[in-house]
């Protein structure tokens, strides 16, 4: 025989694979006795059969493909010798799973080996059923299970137990036939064998409702009485853990106590009694009591019970708060999340604990200690679990901040039981983490101030100190810079001070100092800085005395790399210098703004605006979504019409005092549409022009049509006018310094269509942008823009649409299929949408956007119905 035969010991073998040195040297090893043990197995050489088929089994633990030894094990198996079993079945455990069509064959050498005479045999076969187990092998080979669970020997009937487990999870049909052999599995005094019936008793009360009720009436008081043996037992060292006898019966027994009381009260009501005893009894200084502690809180929050009880596993939990270990309080906190729903005030009492556990130096108990505190708010402790975390939030970590000033923020918003307290407290997080405070949340904070009106004065000197401390905070820069504008008077001349106040003395310049100040910093971005720009505009009517230095301030954003600035620059300095009459008008302080609406369009319970969004020359893309934007935004693309609010949705007009009605969405030539386009023909100094046949005010504020920079109101409004009279350049090249369009007569396309934001979820939203060829008022051609708002990457992406039957769409192949993160890129896709009703039926379309997250399929699905209505 070869020296390196099959023969081989399994020791030799390992050796000379652990001797190996590379990866390659490893394979050539497995690769040569793979080789040498397929020659055995086609010589079907039973002398080392067994030998082979161990090292078939360190070679599978290795990774490598060992299936040609599959039908080795069942040779093994049928071997008459105890010694060639047990390594058939070791191997067929290992090598086989129950999705296996070998695994078949093996069904009637299992039946045997059940029926065998040796239990050890007996033994090995219930271990191998145990493991792979199929729900045909299950119905098989029930009977012979059941039967075993009777056995003489207690280690037969515990492994049956566990068998039996594995068969009702497999054929829940099967599990009335285990529920009388359980009870008797119940009693035993053997702990091994009582541990696993109470598993499988466990498993069938979770699997039928018939089995729960039949458990809770035989065997509730025989449960109770074993639980109340095993804590009162005496020293056992074959089950004793740290002074405790056995607690993984303990676990056990209270699991299955938890299931049988959920929801009877009777069942309940007897086992209250031990409950509380292994509550009071059992030690905590060792893991192996918090275990048994642990179960017990969770048993007791689960049965039907007495609050006196319940309010004694909130105190358990109280003191895993206090232990060292952070597995125990991670787990605590977890308890008691849920234990707020039940019993509030319970939890309330260890509010303490859990406030010094969300400045633990463990992240994971800071964040679950932190959800904990956020669900304890109420009314009454918001005040000073307020003041508690924003006080932390001065020497948090950087890393936990973000956390922390989203919870600060959406508490405060939520429970504030006045405006002034909620305005101090923003001011606060602003002042110490502006920085992580995300955008909605300094638009709410505006909305809020708009509408207390006794508290502007108030509000904007207490902003002008803040800004002083924490100029860094860019949040609190938009906050103080916008309010400032709007306020600037009443910081100046202490208007509206209220009692607990200390007066301050802030001239004009000192005002305008802060705004330049902003506009300065190198952190400052395009929308902080666009919004320097308004409130100069703003205060260069509200500061006569200042308008030269502020002409200056704005006139140096004249040469800004970004074409946004640098446009607003040029408008503000022509507005300031030439347009005085109207400028007063123009920079009327802000109408009030509607809480109601603006908490609708936050939660998405109203139909917000369509977003429209400016391109910066440095590529940077600004949402103009939120209605905030909508009047700090001036340069920003006009949104879609949304519906009449009680706050007059369209902010711009009121900028232009274009009059009190809202724009309509239609195209027709109304009376406000007449008006507006009158006022802002006197803004440009033009006279009146002839009647125009495709433009109305909505369209006089929208997009340009290639949509590749931000058009201005006035840019638009020059541009709309260009066919009235030849006068109109003149003002025009007047109005911009020379930096205004050609005045080339440009082609007509059509009527002009804003677009709108179609979708819009937490990670992704879809544009789409509007054009009609002329002479072909039915067709519409749509550029749909999709942008990822999350930092993952979706890949396979498809776009799926559906419209009614009067309508008929065709869709060309998208740009791609993979969609970046973080809006770098984006996919568009283009569709022609032909109306048969056009005039009489709106489009609507249903869509339908699947992709890949992490190589999981994510679908996503809407309707959109707020195409514009003459479309």
């Amino acid at each position: 025989m070869n020296p390196f035969s099959s023969g081989t010991r399994l020791r030799d073998m390992i050796r000379a694979i652990r001797a190996c040195k590379t990866a390659a040297e490893e394979r050539a090893v497995v690769r040569k006795e793979c080789a040498l043990i397929r020659a055995a197995v086609s010589d079907n050489d039973n002398g080392y059969r067994h030998r082979n088929l161990a090292k078939l089994m360190f070679i599978h633990m290795l990774g490598y493909p060992t299936h040609f030894g599959q039908m080795e094990c069942l040779k093994l198996i049928a071997a008459p010798g105890f010694p060639e079993k047990r390594i058939g079945y070791l191997g067929l455990m290992l090598l086989l799973d129950e999705r296996q069509e070998v695994l078949m064959l093996v069904t009637n050498s299992l039946k045997q080996d059940l029926n065998h005479a040796n239990q050890y045999i007996v033994g090995l076969a219930l271990c191998a059923l145990g493991n792979i187990c199929s729900a045909e092998m299950a119905r098989d080979l029930a009977p012979e299970v059941e039967r075993l669970l009777q056995f003489r020997d207690p280690n037969i009937r515990k492994k049956a137990a566990l068998c039996s487990i594995r068969i009702v999870k497999k054929v829940p049909d099967l599990a009335e036939n285990f529920v009388n052999p359980v009870v008797s599995l119940l009693k035993e005094k053997h702990h091994g064998v009582l541990l696993t019936g109470i598993q499988l008793c466990t498993e069938l009360c979770n699997l039928s409702e018939e089995a729960l009720e039949y458990f809770r009436k035989k065997c509730t008081e025989g449960l109770v009485k074993v639980l109340k043996d095993v804590v009162n037992s005496s020293y056992a060292p074959e089950y004793d853990i740290s002074g405790i006898a056995d607690p993984f019966l303990h676990i056990r027994l209270l699991r299955l106590l938890r299931v049988l009381g959920h929801g009877d009260a009777d069942a309940s009501d007897s086992m209250n009694d031990i409950l509380a005893q292994v509550a009071t009894k059992t030690e905590s200084n060792k893991n192996a009591g918090n275990a048994i502690l642990y179960e017990c809180v969770e048993t007791i929050m689960s049965i039907e019970d007495v609050s006196g009880l319940r309010v004694l596993a909130i105190n358990i939990l109280g003191r895993f708060l206090s232990n060292r270990d952070n597995n125990i309080r991670y787990v605590a906190l977890n308890m008691l999340m849920k234990a707020v729903s039940i019993d509030d005030q319970a939890v309330q009492r260890h509010r303490a604990t859990i406030l010094e556990c969300v400045k633990d130096s463990d992240a994971s108990i800071r964040k679950r200690a932190l959800e904990l505190v956020y669900l304890l708010m109420n009314e009454t402790n918001v005040k000073a679990l307020a003041k508690e975390l924003i006080d932390y939030l001065q020497v948090s970590d950087q890393d936990f901040k973000g956390d922390l000033t989203a919870k600060i923020c959406s508490i405060v918003e939520k429970l504030s039981p006045d405006k002034i307290w909620y305005i101090d407290q923003m001011l606060k997080v602003l002042s110490e983490a502006g920085n992580h405070v995300k955008d909605e949340v300094w638009h709410a904070l505006i909305v809020v101030i708009t509408n207390a009106s006794n508290l502007h004065g108030y509000t904007v000197r207490s902003l002008y100190k803040a800004i002083q401390k924490s100029a860094d905070q860019a949040t609190l820069v938009r906050v103080a810079v916008w309010c400032i504008g709007e306020y600037g008077d009443m910081l100046v001349n202490n208007i509206g001070m209220l009692d607990l106040e200390d007066p301050i003395t802030v001239t004009e310049n000192d005002a305008v100092d802060v705004v330049e100040l902003a506009i300065k910093l190198h952190t400052s971005d395009l929308t902080t800085r666009a919004m320097c720009l308004i409130a100069l505009l703003k205060l260069s009517s509200r500061f006569p005395s200042c308008s030269q230095r502020i002409k200056n301030i704005v006139t140096q954003s004249k040469g800004s790399l970004l074409l946004e600035l640098q446009q607003r620059s040029i408008e503000f300095d022509s507005i300031i210098e030439k347009h005085q009459n109207i400028r007063s008008a123009l920079v009327e302080r802000m109408p009030v703004l509607d809480e109601a609406t603006f908490s609708g369009r936050k939660t998405g319970s109203i139909l917000a605006p369509a977003v429209s969004t400016i391109n910066s020359a440095s590529g940077v893309a600004i949402s103009a979504a939120a209605p905030l934007v909508d009047f700090i935004d001036i340069g920003a693309d006009e949104p879609a019409a949304a519906p009449p609010t009680s706050s007059g949705g369209n902010f711009l007009q009121d900028l232009l005092d274009v009059g009190t009605s809202p724009i309509p969405s239609q195209s027709g030539k109304t009376e406000a549409q007449k008006s507006g386009t009158d006022v802002l023909l006197d803004l440009l100094s033009i006279g009146p022009s002839p009647p125009q046949n495709s433009s109305s005010a909505p369209d006089l504020l929208s997009l340009s049509q290639d949509n590749k920079t931000s058009v201005s109101p006035l840019d638009s409004l020059s541009l709309a006018t260009m066919p009235a009279v030849q006068a109109s350049s003149t003002a025009m090249m007047d109005l911009l310094d020379g930096f205004g369009p050609s005045l080339q007569p440009t082609k007509d396309n059509g009527p002009a269509y804003p677009p709108i934001v179609a979708f819009e979820s937490s990670s992704l939203r879809l544009t789409f942008n509007f054009s009609k060829q002329p002479g072909s008022p039915q067709e519409t051609h749509i550029e749909a823009d999709f942008t990822n708002k999350s930092s993952d990457v979706y890949t396979n992406f498809i776009f799926q649409a559906a419209v009614p039957k009067f309508l008929q769409l065709h869709l060309e192949p998208a740009s791609s299929n993979t969609l970046p993160g973080n809006g770098n890129g984006a996919i568009t896709q283009k569709l022609r949408v032909t109306n048969s009703q056009h005039g009489k039926k709106s489009i609507i379309m249903r869509i339908r956007i699947s992709y890949k997250l992490n190589n999981k399929d994510v679908l996503e699905e809407g309707q959109i119905s707020n195409f514009p209505r003459d479309l």
